[in-house]
């Protein structure tokens, strides 16, 4: 990214946390949306707006889309979220979307997290692209499965943005799904740098060779009926962390599928979403620390 936007992007949060007792929310619930977006609707949400509310206090949100990296001559916009009351820096989140791309479900998450205590950067791994059925979610994904190196690059950004214009001290990968193997990607492309990573029934792997260098503490949910990412793949993955000595946390819930967490999907389950989100606010305030503010 050109070093006037990355500047431009420094003043604007150093601007707002030296005024933000006198900030307007901003965005909130009304996500705007980043450039060559199609607008899907928020039906085709995936687990975002699926979490059941934390028991503790949630604080008021600045959201806004900006440029986070250049890749291939091209700025990618995602979707930037921090508490209005933001004073000092604050842990950072990376939140990767699932296969529908970068919508208002996955910006209502961000919102969530940063009301939470933590500038959270939802990046788009679809140059801008949404989807509303299966056909085209497929389509926007085939281009990352068949050249990753380009999302890995955009992934680089990511956490270059949090750690140097986000000023954020600490930083964890999160995602559902597609996401979720991208929030385990990201730990491999950061083995050594990123605090913490959540994987959302997610493919994962058993290869010890890309696992072996990963110093990442990991937290996977998955369901014990999932088709896709199967018990036996998870055990097997489970295994080889554990035979590396790896920091890990593994849940299978029993009686749920694939997506337990996505309202929209057939196997949303309330109670079980409610409880993967409670473990995961508890393992990201474990990880990234407390609220430096």
């Amino acid at each position: 990214m050109g070093t006037q936007r990355l500047i431009s992007i420094a003043f604007f949060l150093t601007a707002v946390m030296l005024t933000a007792a006198g900030c307007d929310p901003g965005t909130g619930g009304g996500a705007s949306s980043a450039p060559g977006a199609d607008g899907a609707p928020a039906v085709a949400a995936p687990a975002a707006l699926a979490v059941a509310d934390a028991a503790r206090e949630e604080r008021s949100v600045i959201a806004e889309t900006l440029a986070y990296a250049e890749v291939d001559d091209q700025l990618v916009y995602g979707y930037f979220a921090f508490p209005e009351d933001m004073l000092d820096p604050l842990p950072g989140i990376i939140v990767i979307h699932e296969r529908w791309g970068l919508d208002d479900g996955t910006r209502g998450l961000a919102e969530r997290l940063a009301a939470q205590g933590y500038v959270v950067l939802a990046v788009d791994l679809f140059g801008g692209e949404t989807a509303t059925n299966v056909s085209v979610a497929r389509t926007l994904m085939l281009p990352v499965i068949e050249n990753p190196e380009v999302a890995n690059e955009n992934i680089r950004q990511a956490y270059q943005f949090l750690a140097a214009s986000g000023q954020a001290p600490s930083i964890a990968a999160l995602g559902w799904s597609f996401g979720g193997n991208w929030a385990l990607n990201t730990a491999l492309l950061f083995p050594d740098e990123l605090d913490a990573a959540v994987i959302f029934y997610g493919q994962v792997t058993n290869n010890e060779e890309k696992l072996r260098p990963l110093n990442v503490p990991l937290l996977g949910l998955f369901g014990a009926n999932d088709r896709g990412v199967t018990v036996e793949t998870v055990r097997e993955f489970e295994a080889v962390l554990e035979s590396l000595g790896k920091e890990y946390d593994i849940e299978i819930y029993g009686g749920v599928g694939h997506a337990f967490a996505d309202p929209t999907g057939s196997n949303y389950n309330a109670a079980i979403a409610g409880q993967a989100w409670s473990k995961v606010l508890a393992f990201l305030e474990q990880h990234l620390g407390p609220e430096s503010d």
